[in-house]
């Protein structure tokens, strides 16, 4: 799994090209805190609930459908009515996505079970065919050692470089159109 901060990142780069005009500071954290959720069931570790199991780390909170229903109810819940300068739509668009965006990055490091991108339907764990990002350990301490340096190197590489890329090829374009 890759590090609580570049899941941040990878949603403000996602935010960053849905976005048109000024957005709050609501629609950033809703966005963030989107990316983040998924990463919550790590807490089953300490209450038994095994790593493989369908509730279990990278399970049914990492799938797709729990992104679609994450999403639409922070939508719901953070912004009944739109935001100034962008829809409903277009803000649930986003949330969706930056959640989604969770389990898709975990499937692309290399470490763990896979993720359950299919749950509740399908609880294989699946990989991505390519798995360049270095998988981060859980928990603080362990990645302020020299394992976690080399976990924030390849996320830099490989989630923030192409992060930067999409926020500046969304301004440019902005700017073009």
């Amino acid at each position: 799994m890759p590090t609580v901060l570049s899941h941040a990142i990878v949603a403000v780069a996602i935010g960053k090209a849905c976005q048109r005009d000024r957005v709050s500071a609501r629609y950033w954290a809703a966005g963030i805190g989107c990316a983040v959720v998924p990463d919550l069931d790590a807490i089953g570790l300490r209450l038994g609930i095994p790593y493989g199991a369908a509730l279990g780390h990278r399970g049914l909170s990492h799938s797709l459908m729990f992104a679609l229903v994450l999403g639409t109810l922070a939508t719901s819940a953070l912004f009944p009515s739109g935001s100034p300068g962008m829809g409903r739509r277009r803000i649930r668009l986003y949330l969706c996505v930056a959640a989604a965006s969770h389990g898709v990055l975990d499937a692309f490091t290399n470490g763990g079970l896979g993720i359950a991108l299919l749950a509740p339907f399908d609880n294989t764990r699946y990989f991505a065919p390519w798995r360049p990002i270095q998988v981060s350990p859980i928990g603080l301490r362990p990645l302020l050692s020299r394992e976690g340096a080399g976990v924030l190197v390849s996320e830099a590489v490989w989630l923030w470089l192409p992060a930067a890329m999409l926020v500046i090829s969304s301004l440019l374009w902005r700017r073009r159109v």
